[in-house]
C-alpha cells in the first residue's frame, strides 16, 4: 500500500465511472454501492476524541496493509492534503464533501483503477464504495460484498443481532447499504417533466441528489437516485428497488422524452445542440456552470446521432476534467477563477476540435 499525494498523473486519466460503457450507458453514467461500517471498540465519529480518530485510522491502515490483495492500494492521508487536492478527490467521486471539509485524522484508500475506495473517519468509521460504468449494480454488489468480507475478517464491526450494522445515522442502520445510480436526464429537463418524475420517487423511499451527492446542487442534468433507508430491508430488496424498479422507469421516461424531442422539435433540438457545440469549441473563456450546461446538450446530441466524430467517453471526461481542481492539477498550479475560465476554454477547444474529437454535426 503506498501513499501518493501528487495527483497530476491521476488527473490525466479517467476513472471507472467515466468510461461511458456498460448497460444503458447513454443515460446511466454510473452505478455505485456504498457500505457504512463502524469499529466495535470505538464510539461513533461525532463522539470520538482526536486520539480515537487517530487510533481508528492507524488500526484500519494496519489491517489493510496486512492484506496481500491490497498491496497496490493507494493510501491517502486527507488531513495532509491542500484544499485543491481535497476538492480534486471530491470531483473524482473518490471522497465525499463531508470528509473533505472535516477536521482531524482521516484518510482514503483507493485502488489503481478507481473502482473502489474506502473512506476512513467520515460520518462513520468506514465508508466502502464501489463504482461501475453504466447500470451494473449486480457487478458492483459482488465486488463490494467481497471487499466487506475481507475487511470484516480482520476488523470487528459494530453489529447488533436484531438491528444489524450500527451506524451514526439511524437511516443507515441495518445493512448500512446505499444503492446509487447517476443518470443524465437532459430531455426530462427540457420537457419540464423532471420535477414530476422525482416527486413520484419520494413516495417509495427513494431520494434524488446532485452530481456530488448529499447537499450538492443539480448540475449538467446529472442526478443521483438512491434508497433513503436501510433498516428493515435486505441487500437484495434494496438492489431490486433501485436497479429493477426505479431506475428502469426513469430511463423509460427519459427515452420517451428524447423521442418526443426528435419527433416534434428535431430542428430546434439540432439547433440547440449545434449552438452548444459552437460555444464550447470557440469560447475564449467559460465558467464551470456554463460548461456543464452545454456539455449536457452535446452529450445528448452524441447519443441521439446529431453529432459525429466525438465519443461519449470524451464528453464524460470533459465533464470532470473541466472542474476547478482538475483544471488546476492539469495546469500544474493554482489558478484564480478568471484564469480557470480561460484555461477551461482552451482545454475544451483542444479536445473538441483537435484529433481527439472533431465534433462534426450531422
Amino acid at each position: 500500500m503506498n501513499q501518493e499525494t501528487d495527483f497530476t498523473n491521476l488527473a490525466k486519466s479517467s476513472g471507472e465511472w467515466l468510461r461511458g460503457t456498460g448497460p444503458e450507458s447513454d443515460i446511466v453514467i454510473s452505478s455505485r454501492i456504498r457500505l457504512a461500517r463502524n469499529l466495535a471498540d470505538f464510539p461513533f465519529i461525532r463522539r470520538c476524541s482526536d486520539e480515537d480518530r487517530d487510533s481508528i485510522e492507524r488500526t484500519v491502515r494496519a489491517r489493510m496493509e496486512a492484506m496481500e490483495d491490497w498491496k497496490d492500494i493507494r493510501y491517502i492521508d486527507i488531513e495532509e492534503l491542500s484544499e485543491v487536492d481535497r476538492q480534486f478527490l471530491v470531483e473524482r467521486q473518490l471522497i465525499s464533501r463531508e470528509i473533505a471539509d472535516a477536521d482531524g485524522s482521516r484518510a482514503v484508500a483507493v485502488d489503481p483503477g478507481e473502482q473502489y475506495s474506502v473512506m476512513i473517519n467520515e460520518e462513520d468509521h468506514l465508508r466502502i464504495q464501489v463504482m461501475q460504468s453504466g447500470l451494473d449494480l449486480q457487478a458492483a454488489w459482488a465486488r463490494i460484498d467481497a471487499l466487506d468480507d475481507k475487511l470484516e475478517g480482520s476488523i470487528l464491526y459494530a453489529f447488533h443481532q436484531k438491528y444489524g450494522y450500527l451506524t451514526a445515522c439511524p437511516t443507515n442502520v441495518g445493512t448500512g447499504l446505499r444503492v446509487s445510480v447517476m443518470l443524465h436526464l437532459p430531455a426530462l429537463v427540457i420537457t419540464r417533466q423532471i420535477e414530476k418524475v422525482f416527486r413520484s420517487m419520494q413516495r417509495i423511499n427513494v431520494t434524488v441528489r446532485g452530481l456530488y451527492g448529499e447537499g450538492s446542487q443539480y448540475s449538467g442534468d446529472f442526478y443521483q437516485v438512491s434508497n433513503q433507508v436501510t433498516l428493515g430491508h435486505s441487500e437484495k430488496s434494496l438492489l431490486a428497488l433501485v436497479g429493477d424498479e426505479v431506475v428502469p422507469q426513469i430511463i423509460q421516461y427519459e427515452r420517451k422524452a428524447r423521442a418526443f424531442l426528435i419527433e416534434q422539435n428535431q430542428q430546434d433540438l439540432h439547433d440547440d445542440v449545434s449552438r452548444a457545440m459552437g460555444i464550447l469549441s470557440t469560447a475564449k473563456k467559460i465558467s464551470s456552470e456554463e460548461t456543464m450546461h452545454y456539455l449536457s446538450k452535446v452529450r445528448m446530441g452524441v447519443n441521439l446521432g446529431l453529432i459525429s466524430d466525438v465519443e461519449v467517453a470524451t464528453i464524460n471526461k470533459l465533464f470532470i476534467h473541466t472542474q476547478p481542481a482538475h483544471l488546476q492539477k492539469l495546469h500544474g498550479r493554482v489558478l484564480g477563477s478568471s484564469d480557470r475560465n480561460v484555461q477551461r476554454a482552451t482545454y475544451l477547444q483542444r479536445h473538441l476540435t483537435g484529433r481527439q474529437g472533431k465534433g462534426e454535426l450531422n
